[in-house]
């Protein structure tokens, strides 16, 4: 038996009905080991909660189920913003990763996003080895059946403000073979395995990835305790066999000959890279897929649930853009030890004589071998706008919810809520106020709030366009924006403070040696701010530039040539920020309004935001709507 740990508890109630025979104590327990799982609990542990990861299968820690590769545009961002605030991925992928990318180098600084390759097994064996690290934090195979819940009590409404409209708190959780964890927070962080179901043609089996099965006791806790659950759906494409592909007839496509790390730890990518290789369908391709719609699970009816739009199935795009004779897919290896080769770009659930025939229309894969086949997958997810910002559920007080749970595609954007759902809990127990980014601080805030503000009906997925603020919101700068506040918080190590200070320390000393240097009798900062003129010109001139790290020099650079259309976004985020400090109770009662609208009553009632701000968002609201509530608002006060 496990004693209860010095962590702060707002009163641990323990169940009075069946006592089971094994019992274990946390402050945080995380229930699923992937990308949202390992960040969640790697967070809650750094900041002294006593944390306990639950998985089906220790062998599985961290796995990338689909494609082999961290980043990608808006992804990219939110790594860095994740390594930033003391995460695991961005050092993870680059110990690992084989190829490095970064994306839409010609356009300007804002939309730059690193891309990496990974050695699969290797990224998943690093991030265990990390959480098996991990002081305060126990990795434990168990499966979990059961969320154990308790009434609210006066005590707890009158503790905490969010109490005040859940039903019930968390007290634990009941695993299979008699045993039960008690914490005063639970994560769930359960991906795709949620009463999941597996299809490939007209085949199904249960499982939310292939070679494991799928959870059903979890969703029916959440239904039990009134959560609203939906489906969704995911696909994933074949992997090929490398020694069975003709690479002579595909392109080429190399890494960067620059590689540029994630982590702000990494000094240098210095492993070897290797290459990707281009392969297009045609015709004859199409013409096989449209012969055999009647037999794919999302055309026959079979499934009927939304799939990601902006990563859509060979059968949809052949669908979808019926004028396009040929769709690029990218032959990704997913490993140095292995020969097995992702195939980015046709993802299906077709059956599986169809995808064998696919292959052998395509030049190049004319005689590949199929190692795997491609499969989709359909699972349960709770909408999220039954969420507050921080991640903690409405309806059941110490309830957070992290990764695909909430609608959500992407390693990166579970690993941004993993973490948000980690530090909250552990800040929670403890007594603390909860913490999350805006949407003017971080990509991470522009995800939370898209989600619990305006929720989502397709598997949502982040790009650049969703954050009005991006060009402050850049990949180079996520340090700058964040390490202070996750120093401020307990999440970030001795040797991160450090370096960030260092930094910053010479980003000033290059703004001050632009200031006082000349080129052509012009102060050297505003020379720089010449579209033509590079840093390698101003450091002609001014040659003790040459002394400052590269990443200072490419800070000092940006803030220079972009520092009037940042003054500008700037101004639009003060202004959001005037938004954002009129506060909202959470508790507030939206029908003593009397003049509200019955749909702005039933959406502020069901989103229940936190200020003016997030009100202003909520799809559908109008400014009437909004200066009802400020005036009902400021009456009050």
């Amino acid at each position: 038996m496990y004693r209860l740990s010095a962590f702060t508890h707002l009163g641990l109630h323990l169940l009075t009905h069946h006592q089971p025979q094994n019992r274990y104590d946390y402050d945080v327990i995380v229930i699923g080991a992937g990308h949202a799982g390992t960040e969640a609990a790697a967070a809650a542990a750094r900041l002294g909660a006593k944390t306990a990861l639950l998985t089906t299968n220790l062998d599985t820690v961290g796995q990338m189920s689909c494609n082999p590769a961290i980043g990608g545009v808006a992804k990219g961002q939110i790594v860095r913003e994740v390594d930033a605030l003391g995460g695991l991925m961005g050092e993870a992928i680059d110990a690992t990763g084989i190829q490095f990318r970064m994306l839409n180098r010609r356009k300007g600084p804002a939309m730059h996003s690193p891309r990496a390759q990974a050695d699969k097994k290797a990224y998943q064996n690093h991030i265990k080895w990390q959480i098996e690290s991990q002081s305060n934090l126990d990795l434990r195979q168990e499966t979990v059946e059961d969320l154990l819940t308790e009434p609210i009590t006066e005590a707890d409404q009158s503790a905490r403000e969010h109490a005040q409209l859940a039903g019930h708190k968390i007290v634990g959780v009941r695993v299979r073979g008699d045993a039960v964890y008690y914490a005063s927070a639970v994560i769930l962080t359960t991906g795709t395995f949620l009463q999941a179901i597996m299809h490939t043609g007209e085949a199904q089996s249960a499982g939310g990835r292939a070679g494991e099965g799928t959870t059903t006791g979890i969703s029916g806790a959440l239904k039990r305790l009134g959560f609203q659950l939906e489906r969704f759906k995911t696909g994933t494409p074949p992997r090929l066999n490398a020694r069975t592909i003709d690479y002579s007839r595909l392109e080429i496509q190399p890494g960067d000959e620059d590689p540029q790390p994630f982590s702000f730890l990494t000094d240098a990518i210095t492993t070897e890279q290797l290459p990707c290789h281009i392969a297009h369908t045609n015709e004859a391709v199409h013409d096989l897929i449209r012969a055999n719609l009647s037999r794919a699970p999302m055309y026959s009816g079979q499934i009927d649930s939304r799939g990601p739009r902006y990563c859509p199935s060979i059968e949809d795009k052949v669908v979808r853009f019926a004028d396009k004779t040929s769709h690029q897919l990218f032959l990704e290896p997913e490993g140095f030890q292995t020969h097995e080769i992702y195939v980015n770009g046709i993802s299906t659930s077709l059956p599986r004589d169809v995808q064998d025939a696919m292959f052998r229309l395509i030049p190049g894969l004319e005689k590949a071998s199929i190692m795997r086949y491609g499969y989709a997958v359909e699972y349960d997810y709770c909408p999220p706008t039954q969420l507050w910002p921080h991640l903690e559920s409405k309806a059941v007080c110490g309830l957070f919810f992290a990764g695909q749970i909430n609608g959500t595609t992407g390693y990166e954007e579970a690993a941004g809520q993993g973490l948000i759902a980690g530090l909250n809990a552990a800040r929670t127990i403890a007594g603390r106020s909860p913490w999350v980014p805006s949407r003017q601080d971080a990509y991470l805030g522009v995800l939370v709030d898209d989600l619990v503000t305006a929720g989502t009906d397709e598997p949502y997925r982040m790009f650049t366009s969703r954050a009005e603020y991006r060009l402050l919101l850049r990949q180079d700068n996520a340090d700058r924006r964040l390490t202070p506040q996750g120093d401020e918080l307990g999440l970030i190590s001795t040797l991160r403070r450090e370096k960030f200070q260092d930094k910053v320390a010479q980003i000033q000393r290059g703004r001050e040696l632009l200031h006082q240097g000349r080129v052509q009798g012009t102060p050297a900062d505003v020379y720089l701010r010449r579209p033509e003129v590079t840093w390698d010109v101003i450091c002609e001139s001014v040659p003790e530039l040459q002394s400052l790290d590269s990443n200072a020099a490419e800070q000092c650079c940006i803030d220079i040539k972009y520092a009037g259309y940042i003054d500008r976004q700037q101004l639009d985020v003060d202004k959001q920020n005037r938004l954002s400090e009129k506060r909202i109770p959470a508790s507030f009662n939206y029908d003593r309004i009397v003049t509200l609208r019955n749909e702005a009553r039933e959406k502020f009632t069901r989103v229940r935001p936190l200020s003016l701000a997030q009100a202003k968002r909520i799809s559908g609201i109008t400014p009437a709507d909004i200066a009802l509530v400020l005036a009902h608002l400021e009456r009050k006060s």
